[in-house]
């Protein structure tokens, strides 16, 4: 099976999603991961009105580009933000997703609340009639306290439920994590679903996240591993630059140009 390589429109944070997916679909990309991301990127949003997301969804079509999955951090670990995520499910179903995204904690905004491996593998269970519902495969992202493969493999096999698997984020595991992917993927290959392709630069704790092939993550590992495990999971681009954030429009375009064609040049048909 073709692996399925996308962009998560947060690559273009602060910018309109229209000129995300333009972007995208300029460097030859034909997957998105649609950002639905609470306080970062709300590229689109369940409090969007229906003639709002029609528009977005018409945009796509006319772009030939495929919604695959979309980025609904919620914190899991919050039982009050559950139905908050259900709503991301529901518009995930709306654009034809078969993935969402989530971190265990709330990406970008303070968490509220914490629980135990035990329990945050109950919250996660009792989402798995409505990502039955919608269709749909929860795939956890690397990220803070959970930016391991060996610790985000514990949680999933607590959870032992096939709507339920990894997003091994390549960049996050550094960053947060204090690990190498191309070495860490070992421990957790056959629970990876979905990858976060982002590169890393700078030093191992500074936000520094350019275009694919610029920074020092091992890529040709990880592809190998990943070839070598028979693991044809879809490739989601993400490029974050540094605090300071991209310049300008023309600078994110760039970037995810630099990253398509890195991808082609190791063999990748976008």
């Amino acid at each position: 099976m073709k692996r399925i390589i996308g962009v998560n429109s947060n690559c273009y944070h602060g910018y309109s999603v229209e000129e995300a997916l333009e972007g995208i679909a300029a460097a030859g990309f034909h997957y998105v991961e649609l950002t639905a991301t609470k306080g970062w990127t709300e590229h689109v949003f369940p409090d969007q009105s229906f003639q709002t997301l029609c528009t977005v969804k018409d945009k796509l079509e006319q772009l030939d580009l495929i919604p695959f999955a979309m980025s609904g951090h919620c914190n899991l670990m919050d039982t009050q933000r559950l139905p908050d995520f259900v709503m991301n499910m529901r518009l995930a179903q709306f654009f034809g997703c078969r993935y969402i995204v989530s971190s265990i904690g709330e990406a970008h905004l303070k968490d509220h609340a914490s629980a135990s491996k035990e329990r945050l593998a109950q919250n996660i269970r009792s989402l798995l009639p409505q990502l039955e519902r919608y269709g749909l495969t929860l795939v956890l992202e690397l990220h803070g306290d959970h930016a391991t493969g060996t610790i985000m493999k514990e949680i999933v096999d607590l959870v032992d439920s096939s709507r339920v698997k990894i997003n091994y984020d390549t960049a996050n595991c550094v960053f947060y994590g204090d690990v190498d992917a191309a070495e860490d993927v070992d421990t957790c290959m056959d629970a990876i679903a979905y990858l976060h392709l982002k590169d890393k630069a700078g030093e191992r704790q500074a936000w520094d996240f350019p275009a694919l092939g610029e920074g020092y993550v091992d890529f040709e590992t990880i592809f190998a591993k990943l070839e070598q495990a028979h693991n044809d999971a879809p490739f989601s681009v993400e490029i974050e630059f540094t605090q300071q954030g991209p310049r300008d429009l023309q600078e994110i375009n760039e970037a995810v140009q630099k990253s398509a064609d890195y991808l082609k040049a190791h063999g990748f048909e976008l």
